[in-house]
Formats: structure tokens, C-alpha cells, sequence
């Protein structure tokens, strides 16, 4: 579906991922060329005068779940999980999994039971999570793989997302580099319709939608095991996802040699989005299956990194239909990319 109206030779799309079963309208007459696509809110790091998650502050934290290197007497340690201070789930509720007809209304209610943690990523405040070596940003994603796996040890836990945020408008309430890990009772909504997509495009091809991907206008960068691509269906300006190479249904099921290799690419991603796009606010979060795949799911379950800059608001139209608005196609998104000529870290 395309409109007649032209822009730098490309016509209004529609277009329709089967991951994320979602439309998405490009309509390039809505911005400048991409390169010009830059955040006007770049990110720089606050004081750490008072900053709880600063080694020597721990006392000012949530209670510990462990830390790495475990041992509780050695102050210097290189990341922490704790519990979230605020957390949106509790998880001292008992009967977590009772769920009741709402009174006055024609909803369903369960009680708000769930794990709400925090993933301190490096003790230095001024240190991000980009500037680290790709072995530590391993770490950080072995300690989620640990957590997970606590986590996974309680029945009525369906899903657990793993996300950051970083800087304000993206949502992070802290500037120290962190994630965060929430573990809920539920399905979410947004993950039901990525499962029943990835599984509508096995119907019909009996192929995985992900390891699918191979288009090479779409590729950013590539690793041993891992490639970056600028999304076919992008639901937003320059986002990025970071895929294995081998079909997984989980990210806990990442041994340590592969998180080293994804953190060298996560890495060289936030890096050029910082050096083209003016180091803006970013989401990522890792989209993995619900907890219980079942063995005819697997086969059309994949697991990836979304990474999301924050460039551009969310209108009415977008609340009101679930349909996004992209000003900028991602076959020109990854050639901007592709453009940053820096190095991969190993």
C-alpha cells in the first residue's frame, strides 16, 4: 500500500512485521533527511553527590539479592542486584495466583504479586554501560540469566522482562547505569500478539519469522553470534534489534562465551547511536518467550535484544490505534549506521 506523495524517492508504506504483528506507517514527509535525526535532549551524566547506588552508599539501597563477586565482606565489588526500593509488583503477597471477577466492572483482578529488581551495573558512577568492556557487559547479562533462573523457581511467574532505561525521558529515574528485572503473574498483551505473529508466519511458511531475517539493506553489524538489523516493520525512528543467530527461544539459555559476544555488539551499537544521533535517551529491552513454551511453540519462538532511541513522541493516533508513525525507513536507518565506521570490540 502506498500513497502518491514522494519524498526523496520514496512513497508513504504500510507496513506489517510478523514479529512484532503489528502495522506501521512510514511517511518519510514527515522528517529531514535521516541523518539529521538527532536527539535534542543528549544525555549527560548527573552529580553523584548523593547517589545510593555509588559504592560505599549501599546501606541506601533495597535489600541485596547477591553481587558479584559473592563475597559480602569485599566492598569492591563490580555489580549488584537488589531489590527495587519502588517496586510495581510485591512480592510478599500471599495467594499470588487467586484471581476474582472485578466487582463494579467486567474485568478480572489478580493480586499484584511479582519480582520488581534492579541490576546495578558498575560501581563507578560515571561509568555507562557503552563505555564497559564487552566481557563485563557479559557479566551484567550473566547475573540476569542468574536471576531469571531465582526467579523461575516460582510457579505463578509467566513472563520476566528485562529492560533498561537510560536518561530521563526514557524513563530513568537514576542516572547510575542499571536495568531493571520484573517478573509478572501474567502474559503481557504485546508479548501474546509477538507469539501469535512469529507463529501466523510458521503457518504459512513453516519457517521462524527471525532466522528469517538476512537482508542485507536491513543489516547493521554481525558478530560470531549475533547480527544487529534496523527492523523490517521498525515501530520507531532508528531502533535496532540484536538477534541470535541460532534459533533460542530464551535469552536465560545464553552461555558466557555468547554473552561476551553480545555484549561487544551491544556496545558498538550504543555507540554509533550515540555518535549519530547525539547520545539520546534509549530504551532496550530483551524480548524473550513467556516462561512455558511449549515443544510445538519452540520451533517459531526467538528471543531477541531491542534497543529503542528516543527521538520522537507518542500522539493520539498512536495510543488511540496501536499503529506508528515512522518518519524514517529502516533501510536508510541501517545505512546511517553502517556508516559509523568504528571498531568491535572483543
Amino acid at each position: 500500500m502506498a500513497s502518491q506523495h514522494q519524498n526523496g524517492g520514496r512513497s508513504t508504506e504500510l507496513r506489517h512485521d510478523p514479529v512484532t504483528n503489528r502495522w506501521v506507517i512510514f511517511s518519510p514527509a514527515r522528517a529531514k533527511r535521516p541523518t539529521d535525526f538527532k536527539s535534542k535532549n543528549p544525555q549527560n551524566p548527573n552529580n553523584n553527590s548523593s547517589c545510593p547506588f555509588c559504592i560505599g552508599n549501599e546501606h541506601e539501597c533495597a535489600p541485596e539479592i547477591f553481587r558479584v563477586p559473592p563475597d559480602l565482606n569485599d566492598p569492591n565489588w563490580k555489580l549488584r542486584v537488589i531489590e527495587n526500593l519502588y517496586p510495581a509488583l510485591s512480592r510478599n503477597l500471599e495467594c499470588p495466583c487467586e484471581e476474582k471477577q472485578g466487582m463494579e466492572f467486567p474485568g478480572r483482578v489478580i493480586g499484584g504479586f511479582g519480582f520488581h529488581d534492579v541490576v546495578i551495573e558498575n560501581p563507578v558512577h560515571s561509568v555507562q554501560l557503552s563505555d564497559m568492556e564487552p566481557r563485563e557487559i557479559g557479566e551484567v547479562f550473566l547475573a540476569y540469566k542468574k536471576r531469571i533462573q531465582q526467579i523461575l523457581s516460582v510457579q505463578s511467574i509467566k513472563y520476566v522482562q528485562v529492560f533498561k532505561n537510560h536518561g530521563v525521558s526514557a524513563g530513568a529515574s537514576m542516572s547510575h547505569s542499571h536495568s531493571q528485572i520484573l517478573a509478572l503473574p501474567v502474559i503481557p498483551s504485546s508479548v501474546s500478539a509477538r507469539l501469535e505473529g512469529m507463529k501466523e508466519y510458521f503457518e504459512k511458511t513453516g519457517k521462524c519469522s527471525l532466522c528469517e531475517v538476512r537482508a542485507k539493506e536491513l543489516l547493521i553489524d554481525e558478530s560470531s553470534h549475533f547480527i544487529s538489523i534496523a527492523p523490517f516493520a521498525a515501530t520507531f525512528p532508528f531502533e535496532i534489534w540484536i538477534i541470535p543467530r541460532v534459533h533460542s527461544s530464551h535469552f536465560h539459555e545464553l552461555d558466557f562465551e555468547k554473552m561476551v559476544d553480545l555484549g561487544g555488539l551491544l556496545k558498538l551499537m550504543l555507540r554509533k547511536i550515540s555518535l549519530q544521533l547525539n547520545n539520546p535517551p534509549f530504551n532496550f529491552m530483551i524480548q524473550t518467550s513467556p516462561v512455558q513454551v511449549k515443544e510445538s511453540e519452540s520451533c517459531y519462538t526467538h528471543w531477541f535484544l531491542q534497543i529503542v532511541p528516543q527521538l520522537s513522541g507518542v500522539g493520539g493516533f498512536e495510543i488511540g490505534t496501536g499503529c506508528y508513525i515512522n518518519p524514517v525507513f529502516p533501510e536508510d536507518a541501517a545505512k546511517v549506521m553502517r556508516e559509523v565506521n568504528l571498531p568491535m570490540q572483543d
